[in-house]
């Protein structure tokens, strides 16, 4: 993608305060009453002597407020989290080259005793980013070949995605848009969105776009609706997506105004991204409620990172979980190859494991797919636990999710030419084992406490 024009935010009232003169310290508002508000930091209690004083419980549920005030230095973060005079060197070599930036209610759920906490490593800085930086590339999804024109990536046929701005409230440490953290704060000039939107208009195989950043909720409410609105005059455009984790890391966001705007521009879908239990709060949930009471259904997209969400465990604890807020499990995401992400990915097998083990064991609702983006471009991939054992044109040999074998009848395709043997076996991905395997069933195959049939 090329880079877009940076522009500094003026603040006005209906603006976020994305970037201000002030933007890497902590703002205090003059008007502010002295009132103080504590606040359960994990363990810890933020109280008057941290930075949260001036806060009012209006404050802290002010989105703006939050935004504004997001831990954005190292310094500071040491005055409310525990930090060595060694991490503290570390983490100030680290954010010069990938900055850190939390907003007040997502340091709010890390247990600021754990060095292990997995809110903690989403959000604060590790030298491993740097140590294990050479591994990886900047742009591994190759979303800069597939632009079409700046911040907008053509991928599949049918569908785009709209790049608004790399401003969040939030730098999770695992994003795949790292590369974006060099640039400073930008947003798309109403230039750039006009030759988006002329593009989508001239190509009527788009009928589903997607927007995504950065974040664009932080974009303000009447910003948002202006790139919504023309969307929605384009015919052939039928779905609209938006790409978000304010719900997550700052669901004060998710008010009133945005939810009454969002719900005049169906059929709009949010896909959000929780990666533990512990995102899931009072606070996050109604924030889901209220898009869902607008018409907005919510997916969600997992990223699968090493030491926060790796097992069978904790993963169907955090589907579960999202299906009590009425959010739906959608993907499991192998971690990208992206440069300063390498301390927080597991191998592919992990993922499949987990797959495995909650299948059988929990509902099929709560069960995503698990899936990779492959490198330059190349789409994604869904991958599944190995199922089918073998595969002639007359029976399947299956694994259940107990790991018995259960033999299934394969009916005849009358709609075409009937296949061969051989034609079966050419096409099954495990035809390389299959007579090994074949050979390996036949002793089983015969003893009636570990074979099944089923009838169509």
């Amino acid at each position: 993608m090329t880079k877009p024009e940076t522009i500094k935010f003026q603040i006005e009232e209906e603006e976020p305060p994305g970037i201000t003169a002030t933007r890497n310290e902590l703002v205090v508002e003059e008007e502010e009453p002295p009132g103080k508000l504590a606040v359960t930091v994990g363990t810890a209690i933020i109280n008057e002597n941290s930075f949260l004083a001036p806060a009012t419980r209006e404050n802290w549920n002010d989105w703006k407020w939050q935004f504004r005030n997001r831990i954005t230095t190292v310094e500071r973060l040491s005055t409310l989290t525990p930090l060595s005079a060694k991490e503290k060197t570390q983490l100030k070599l680290v954010t010069t080259k990938y900055p850190l930036s939390i907003t007040p209610y997502y340091l709010s759920l890390i247990n600021t005793y754990d060095p292990d906490d997995p809110i903690r490593k989403q959000a604060i800085p590790s030298f491993e980013e740097i140590a294990l930086g050479s591994i990886g590339f900047e742009d591994p999804l190759g979303e800069k070949r597939d632009s079409v024109v700046p911040g907008l990536v053509h991928r599949y046929p049918d569908r785009v995605l709209m790049v608004l701005t790399d401003i969040c409230p939030m730098l999770c440490r695992h994003c795949t848009r790292k590369r974006e953290w060099h640039n400073g704060g930008w947003v798309r000039t109403p230039g750039e969105i006009k030759t988006m939107l002329d593009y989508i208009r001239r190509h009527k195989s788009i009928r589903d776009v997607i927007l995504s950043g950065g974040d664009p909720l932080t974009l303000s409410t009447r910003r948002l609706e202006d790139v919504i609105s023309k969307l929605r005059q384009i015919d052939h455009v039928e779905i609209i997506r938006i790409g978000t984790r304010f719900p997550v890391v700052l669901p004060h966001r998710i008010d009133d105004e945005l939810c009454g705007m969002l719900s005049k521009y169906g059929p709009i879908w949010l896909n959000t991204q929780f990666n533990h239990p512990h995102e899931i709060t009072p606070e996050s949930a109604a924030a889901c409620e209220r898009l869902l009471r607008a018409g907005v259904p919510v997916n969600n997209q997992s990223v699968l990172l090493r030491g926060i969400n790796d097992s069978v465990a904790t993963q169907t604890k955090l589907c579960n979980s999202l299906l009590k807020i009425k959010v739906r499990p959608y993907y499991l995401f192998q971690c990208d190859e992206v440069q300063g992400t390498e301390h927080l990915r597991t191998s592919v097998e992990t993922g499949i494991k987990i797959i495995d083990g909650m299948r059988g064991h929990t509902s099929g609702l709560a069960i995503p797919s698990f899936v990779i983006d492959l490198p330059e471009g190349g789409g994604k991939i869904p991958l599944q636990p190995n199922y089918v054992l073998t595969q002639t044109k007359e029976e399947l040999v299956l694994r259940n999710y107990q790991g018995r074998f259960v033999w299934y009848r394969n009916p005849k395709d009358k709609k075409g030419p009937e296949p061969t043997a051989e034609t079966q076996i050419a096409n099954n991905p495990f035809s390389d084992s299959l007579n090994e395997t074949k050979r390996e069933l036949q002793p089983v195959r015969v003893r009636n406490e570990n074979r099944a049939r089923l009838r169509p």
